[in-house]
C-alpha cells in the first residue's frame, strides 16, 4: 500500500498553539503511518496561497495525498480548495468552517471538510470567567487577534453574549503574538499614561497575548503603580498545557480556556477517508473547557469601589 503523504499549513512559528497544531500532526501521522510535512506561512495569506499552489501544481507523484491549512487571513481560500479537489487531493481547513464545503463536497472525490474548535463557545466561557471574576462589574482591557479573523470574530460574539451591563470594555488588537500583544499595549499605556485610567481586568483571546500585556506593564508602568497593575488578572486562552495552563498555575495568567488541536483530528479523519472511503462529516468540533474550574475563580472589586 502507498504510504499517504500530507501538507499541513500553519499561519506562524511565533505562537505556542500553533506549536502545540504542529505537534499533534506529528503524532497523530506517527500512529496513522503516514507521513506529515508541516510548513508555516509566515502570518502571510499570500505566502500561505503560493505555497499551498505550488505542493497542488507539482508533478503527480510529489503532491500530497491530503492538505490540512489553518488559514491566515480572511479567506480559507476556495479557489485553492477547488484546485486541489480537481487534482484529486484531500482538504481540510482547520479552526474554523469552510463555507463553501458543502458545495464543493458535491461534486469532489477527496474528502473536504473542516475541523474546529466552537469558538463561539470559547468566547462564552470567557464570559462565564469575566463574570466569576468581576462579578460587580467593572473595567476590561480585551486584546483581539486581527480583524480579518474569524476565529477573533466567533470567540468576540460569544464573550459579547455574556457580559453584563456594568462590565466596560477597552479594546485593541494584536496578531496572536506575545510580541504583538506587547507592542499594542506598551503604546496604549504610554497614551493613557496622564489619564490615570484604571484597569479591572485584562482579556486577552489567547495565552500568549496575555503574556506580552503582561510584560508591557512590567517594561512601562513605572513604580510605585506598577505592582498594583500586575495585581490585574489576566484571561488568555487556548490553555497549551506547556504554556497557557503553566502560566495559570505559577499565576502569571488568572484563567484560560483549554482549545484541544485540531490537526491530529483532521489527519485521522482524512487518512481513514482516504484508506476506505468513509464519508467524512462536513464539520467536526472540538470542545473547549475552561481552566481552572470556574468555581475556582477568585473574585475581585472593581478598582473604583
Amino acid at each position: 500500500m502507498t504510504t499517504l503523504r500530507f501538507l499541513v499549513s500553519l499561519i506562524t512559528k511565533d505562537n505556542d498553539y500553533q506549536m502545540e497544531q504542529a505537534a499533534a500532526a506529528k503524532a497523530a501521522a506517527a500512529e496513522l503511518g503516514v507521513e506529515a510535512q508541516i510548513i508555516y506561512a509566515n502570518d502571510d495569506p499570500i505566502t500561505q496561497s503560493t505555497q499551498l499552489l505550488k505542493a497542488i501544481q507539482a508533478e503527480p507523484s510529489l503532491r500530497p495525498s491530503g492538505i490540512l491549512v489553518e488559514p491566515v487571513g480572511a479567506t480559507s481560500f476556495p479557489q485553492v480548495a477547488k484546485t486541489a479537489a480537481a487534482a484529486g487531493i484531500g482538504w481540510a481547513i482547520l479552526s474554523r468552517q469552510a463555507e463553501y464545503a458543502a458545495e464543493l463536497r458535491k461534486a469532489a472525490r477527496p474528502p473536504v471538510f473542516s475541523v474546529s474548535a466552537d469558538q463561539v463557545e470559547v468566547g462564552r466561557i470567557q464570559g462565564r470567567q469575566v463574570a466569576a471574576l468581576l462579578p460587580r462589574g467593572g473595567a476590561v482591557l480585551l486584546i483581539q487577534g486581527p480583524s480579518v479573523s474569524s476565529v477573533s470574530r466567533d470567540r468576540h460574539m460569544g464573550l459579547q453574549e455574556l457580559l453584563a451591563p456594568n462590565v466596560h470594555v477597552t479594546t485593541l488588537r494584536g496578531r496572536w503574538t506575545e510580541e504583538s500583544a506587547h507592542q499594542s499595549v506598551c503604546s496604549w499605556l504610554r497614551l493613557i499614561a496622564a489619564q490615570r485610567l484604571r484597569i479591572d481586568l485584562i482579556v486577552a483571546q489567547n495565552d500568549a497575548m496575555g503574556i506580552g500585556a503582561r510584560k508591557a506593564i512590567e517594561e512601562t508602568i513605572p513604580d510605585p503603580e506598577r505592582e498594583q497593575w500586575l495585581g490585574i488578572p489576566i484571561m488568555g486562552c487556548d490553555g497549551v498545557p506547556r504554556t497557557g495552563q503553566t502560566w495559570v498555575r505559577t499565576g502569571q495568567l488568572a484563567a484560560t480556556v483549554i482549545v484541544p488541536p485540531n490537526t491530529g483530528e483532521a489527519l485521522t479523519l482524512m487518512a481513514k477517508a482516504l484508506r476506505s472511503g468513509t464519508v467524512v462529516p462536513e464539520h467536526s468540533y472540538m470542545t473547549p473547557t475552561p481552566f481552572p474550574a470556574i468555581e475556582k475563580l477568585v473574585p475581585r472589586r472593581p478598582a473604583n469601589e
